[in-house]
């Protein structure tokens, strides 16, 4: 059995090209790219998820693995893998800063703790959320669509020079701007309500100024606020749910935008 020179090229293309935007997207993505996960793994995996869908992939270009146009090709991939990958961790990112917002508002500011995952601080509430939504996302087999999206990516942007361009990105921006206002939106009913709480007890003090505010505030401001963030989880855990299904329906089409 003999191969040509054009084949092994054709081979190699059509399993290093993939590779690499699914490597990137794997170093990018939630869940994936989480400190607790060596390196060597993720390569392992992503060579593995390569290996099963590069059958259905559409044929990839044959270029000099040493040429210019090789490495504008191997950039393009690590920019869409790692922009898919960035999309989906914005909406992890909304939780982190929800959370921050409401510790904030509860008082609980200066109550940090080490996230695991990203080696950052943030407030308990914040990390309180976020574990629960790495729980969700998984008990929604969202790192399967995950991998189902990096490949449906292959047909929307198929490997060539020209992938990502200027307005994607800008599209890519734009996109993740609004997880922020989601972020505030789901810690937006416990903020006016101890933002309500906090004008009573401002009520209250010019009423009775012998009393001391900040020893009779603190606990009702604090012990309201984990009440609420009780009674608004489901909420809470209902708007992330929705908004992982949008990112997921959106970043086709951001990834698109030409």
């Amino acid at each position: 059995m003999t191969f040509t020179e054009a084949q092994l090229s054709q081979w190699l293309a059509d399993f290093l090209w993939p590779l690499i935007r699914i490597a990137a997207m794997m170093m990018a993505a939630p869940i994936f790219s989480i400190r607790q996960i060596p390196v060597r793994f993720r390569m392992l995996l992503a060579v593995l998820i390569t290996y099963l869908v590069h059958p259905v992939l559409p044929p990839s270009p044959v270029v000099s693995v040493l040429s210019a146009e090789a490495f504008i090709i191997a950039g393009q991939q690590i920019l869409i893998g790692a922009a898919l990958g960035f999309l989906m961790q914005m909406a992890f990112q909304a939780l982190i800063f929800g959370g921050q917002v409401m510790a904030y508002s509860m008082g609980l500011g200066f109550a940090n703790m080490m996230d695991p995952a990203n080696g950052v601080q943030v407030p308990v509430v914040a990390q309180f959320w976020l574990i629960l939504s790495y729980l969700a996302f998984l008990m929604m087999n969202g790192h399967l669509v995950l991998i189902a999206a990096i490949v449906e990516t292959f047909r929307v942007l198929p490997i060539a020079v020209d992938g990502l361009g200027q307005a994607g990105i800008w599209a890519l921006l734009s996109w993740a701007s609004h997880m922020f206002a989601a972020g505030l939106v789901m810690a937006l009913p416990v903020i006016i309500s101890l933002l309500l709480i906090n004008i009573g007890l401002g009520v209250v003090s010019r009423a009775a100024p012998q009393l001391n505010i900040f020893a009779i505030g603190f606990p009702i401001t604090l012990l309201t606020g984990f009440v609420l963030i009780w009674v608004t989880l489901p909420q809470v855990m209902n708007s992330f749910g929705n908004l992982v299904s949008q990112t997921f329906e959106q970043s086709i089409l951001v990834l698109s935008t030409r």
